[in-house]
């Protein structure tokens, strides 16, 4: 990596930075605002929060386009509507995903609410921008911590209920990385993941987040994300390192079998699973078919650059 990339990549995250801090303010401010137990407060403040967050973006994708600007393919469904309901599954291969996401959705679709670890809710700043926007922090509990205190069973169930609930009030957009973590092959192999370019989807969240929302949210955003060149780094992409992003987006209603109880109906929660990795296992095989592609016209470039032999 140049010299002149990286102090590029420095300038963009200054801005990147500044940018973030300028919104931040109001963001906070408001959101502070939110805890007035008044529902028309918390109606306004929550539509001028996501209206600030909007700009927020709208900013960041002005850095981008000036110093580290990309072309985007987009294909498939762009049909939105900003006043419906609309649940966002992609697949997760780095923090750039969330950029991508933001980039070619926002002001499309009602701000992008993303489910977030808990541990995010600390990080400076962010972690309380995020609490202002109500994303929904989930709390994951482990088998040892289960057997150690039985009352925490059902608690994360019970923290995505209530976190969703506040989505019913005015349009959204439900974010899920439905894989819980960004793909390495490392974690590929460690799960013996039966797809070969994603990792194993967990449905609970997504599942939760349906039942919670009820007949609100009715409509499925499916989003497969590629990078031609290399899954980029954070850093790597603010340096201009890459160029070309492919993404596609499927719009589909949510049928009517994806709404049930997960927790107490065994049947329902292995249909829930089955069909969710049907989404998965359709969208591996539109990922093989682009990194087959790319392949095939690596191999014709290289074979065109070859000097011919002398006769």
């Amino acid at each position: 990596m140049s010299l002149f990339s990286q102090l590029k990549g420095s300038l963009a995250f200054l801005c990147y930075l500044l940018n973030t801090l300028f919104w931040a303010i109001p963001i906070l401010f408001f959101g502070i605002i939110k805890l007035i137990p008044l529902k028309i407060i918390d109606k306004i403040c929550s539509y001028i929060t996501d209206n600030c967050a909007s700009a927020w973006i709208y900013g960041n994708t002005l850095t981008e386009k000036i110093l580290h600007p990309v072309t985007f393919e987009i294909t498939g469904d762009t049909n939105f509507d900003r006043k419906q309901w609309y649940m966002v599954i992609a697949n997760h291969q780095s923090w750039v995903d969330i950029l991508v996401l933001q980039r070619i959705l926002n002001g499309k679709i009602p701000f992008l609410k993303f489910f977030l670890k808990q541990e995010l809710l600390y990080v400076p700043v962010l972690g309380l921008v995020w609490w202002a926007l109500d994303f929904p922090f989930m709390r994951r509990f482990s088998n040892a911590q289960l057997k150690k205190n039985p009352k925490l069973k059902g608690k994360d169930i019970e923290i995505t209920r209530k976190a969703c609930e506040k989505f019913k009030t005015k349009p959204v957009s439900v974010m899920n990385f439905v894989e819980g973590t960004r793909f390495s092959q490392s974690k590929h192999d460690k799960q013996s993941s039966p797809f070969q370019h994603l990792l194993k989807p967990k449905a609970g969240g997504m599942a939760f987040a349906l039942s919670a929302m009820g007949e609100h949210i009715n409509k499925l955003v499916n989003v497969t994300i590629y990078y031609p060149e290399k899954v980029p780094s954070f850093w790597e992409y603010l340096c201009g390192q890459t160029t070309h992003i492919k993404v596609d987006i499927k719009i589909t209603d949510i049928p009517p079998t994806m709404r049930g109880d997960y927790i107490n109906d065994r049947q329902f929660k292995i249909d829930f699973q089955e069909q969710l990795n049907q989404f998965w296992l359709n969208k591996d095989k539109q990922l093989q078919q682009y990194y087959s592609s790319h392949s095939a016209k690596e191999s014709l470039s290289t074979k065109s650059c070859k000097p011919e032999k002398e006769v």
